[in-house]
């Protein structure tokens, strides 16, 4: 499983997870603390992620997105974003932890410059790290 935390999110906007098929999944809207989202993905042979939420480009490439404001489907949001959380460069040690039965956690920045949320290819705030069991 992978554990993504937005620290920082703007009250009052949607996050969501995205499908595959870009729909949003377990919307909701932020307050004044952080948004988590646990994100079931298993390991395969490669290793590769695989599950409902992992989408790909390319033979190699594996991310998850958290859709923001009228992506995540709040109507009437003038913000309509999205993160892309890259999965596939994770090394060799956490990929053994997750087979281990560990989850995978990001802790991801929720700002942009601008105050608005933030958006495109975000890495974790302090990298991966593997936590409980």
């Amino acid at each position: 499983m992978l554990r993504l935390r937005i620290s920082d999110p703007v009250p009052g906007v949607a996050y969501s997870l995205q499908d595959k098929k870009s729909r949003p999944v377990d919307a909701m809207i932020a307050g004044d603390g952080p948004v988590t989202f646990d994100v079931p993905a298993r390991v395969a042979d490669g290793p590769r992620f695989l599950g409902e939420f992992v989408r790909s480009e390319g033979p190699e490439r594996r991310f998850v997105y958290i859709a923001i404001g009228g992506q995540a489907g709040q109507a009437g949001m003038h913000w309509s974003r999205r993160v892309k959380v890259d999965i596939h460069l994770l090394p060799t040690e956490l990929i053994a932890a997750a087979l281990a039965g560990k989850v995978l956690e990001a802790n991801l920045p929720g700002r942009d410059k601008d105050g608005g949320p933030a958006c495109a290819t975000l890495q974790p705030i302090g990298g991966w790290r593997a936590v409980g069991g």
